[in-house]
């Protein structure tokens, strides 16, 4: 049985609670896609910790946590990232990391700084993490496999002819320092080593365990409206956020996926540029950003504040219908106890007209809200198990949002705790 788990909107709807979950119950978790440009918060009897390559199920002991194809792997900070968590007294988890990975490459995080610092104030809010010159670099063919580190003629004969590339880039566009093929395979060598004990030949080890019935949980980054295709082109990340993309990333025949968990948030934020529609600015901003989350609302990643905004029932649709989404999880419900009325974006107008269809950026861009407003429950639901227990008028904010997604919402989170959760 292999279940998804993916973000229906910009990314930030909460999906490390949720993902954490379900990792407990499956026997392999496996990262499909992304890299370390965003992350997972998971607060558990450990601790709190914010996972960025490292699949959720690193928490329990029985399962299998697979770092897959389709990731842009980076390798200190992966490394980094273990050491952190069994520092932190989480025992030694069970980690393999896919051969056929494509690696970020130091030059990638410079070029990625580069762009960003050429373009200024038409910047794309990048993180600064090197995914899109990985990614570039990996549909242009000149990108590096983990399969390649390990034979040294091979990959310096590769990395004078792709140097040459970007050494010309460095030289006349940026007017920065050129490479050599040394400084990089010196610094390659280096990550390597730590690297081996976890590289495997993971697309055999998933088709075995598929064979053999075991549970897989796919783990996706971002969201739906983070996606090249479909969601807000350009202001995207870089590799696929669909469900989808876990059959190419992770390895798997699309019909094994049977499950399909979209999570999204009672309200709605989003880090980096691009269109927003149900954004809110300044004091009402600051208060929900505040409110929001255990720690407030500020990326897993960067720290950086994030955008806010109400819920959005055409994007959140949309992200759903994207997924695929067999289920929905409803988090955050209790950040909104302190309004005495929740608006809620129910349509767009765009050039004077009003639909309830997501639309393409052109038309995305000059898109302005239409909002409704819903009474709020003015109270604290933290503690509450049965969602017959919850106040009417939340009760009311969930059966309206799951009406208008066209999709059962079988999990509603009020509050950041594992076991702070109503099923439905």
């Amino acid at each position: 049985m292999v279940k998804a788990i993916i973000g229906a909107n910009w990314g930030d709807e909460g999906k490390g609670k949720i993902t954490d979950m379900f990792a407990g119950e499956a026997d392999i978790v496996i990262r499909f896609q992304g890299g370390a440009n965003a992350g997972h918060t998971i607060i558990n009897h450990y601790g709190k910790f914010a996972l960025h390559q490292l699949p959720s199920g690193v928490f329990y002991e029985q399962t299998t946590n697979i770092v897959g194809n389709g990731v842009a792997l980076n390798i200190p900070a992966l490394l980094k990232e273990i050491n952190s968590i069994v520092s932190a007294g989480v025992p030694m988890p069970k980690i393999l990391v896919s051969e056929r990975a494509q690696i970020v490459m130091p030059y990638h995080i410079l070029f990625d700084q580069y762009e960003e610092e050429r373009l200024s104030n038409r910047s794309f809010g990048s993180t600064k993490s090197g995914i899109a010159p990985h990614y570039s670099d990996k549909y242009a063919k000149i990108g590096f496999q983990v399969s390649e580190l390990y034979d040294d003629a091979a990959l310096k004969e590769r990395l004078e002819n792709v140097l040459e590339i970007k050494n010309i880039t460095l030289k006349h566009l940026y007017k920065k320092p050129e490479l050599t093929v040394e400084e990089i395979f010196t610094q390659i060598v280096e990550w390597r080593e730590g690297l081996r004990p976890y590289v495997a030949d993971t697309l055999s080890f998933v088709q075995k365990a598929l064979a053999s019935g075991k549970r897989i949980l796919l783990e996706g980054q971002l969201g739906a409206l983070k996606d090249p295709d479909f969601g807000i082109y350009p202001f995207t990340t870089s590799s696929s956020t669909l469900a989808g993309f876990g059959c190419i990333g992770a390895g798997i025949p699309p019909y094994e996926i049977t499950e399909i968990v979209a999570v999204t948030k009672a309200y709605s934020s989003s880090v980096g540029a691009g269109a927003f529609v149900s954004e809110i600015f300044d004091e009402e901003a600051d208060t929900l950003r505040k409110r929001g989350g255990d720690a407030g609302e500020y990326g897993a990643t960067t720290g950086r504040p994030r955008r806010m905004g109400w819920f959005d029932t055409v994007a959140s649709r949309y992200g759903c219908r994207l997924q695929g989404a067999t289920e929905a999880v409803l988090t955050a419900i209790d950040v909104l106890g302190y309004l005495d009325e929740i608006p809620i974006c129910v349509g767009y107008e765009i050039d004077g007209e009003v639909t309830r269809e997501f639309p393409s950026t052109t038309l995305l861009n000059r898109a302005k809200p239409v909002l409704i407003k819903m009474p709020g429950w003015k109270c604290d639901l933290r503690g509450i198990k049965e969602f017959d227990k919850l106040p009417e008028e939340a009760r009311n904010y969930v059966l309206f949002i799951e009406k208008e997604l066209g999709v059962p919402i079988r999990m509603v989170s009020n509050g950041p705790l594992r076991e702070e959760i109503i099923f439905r």
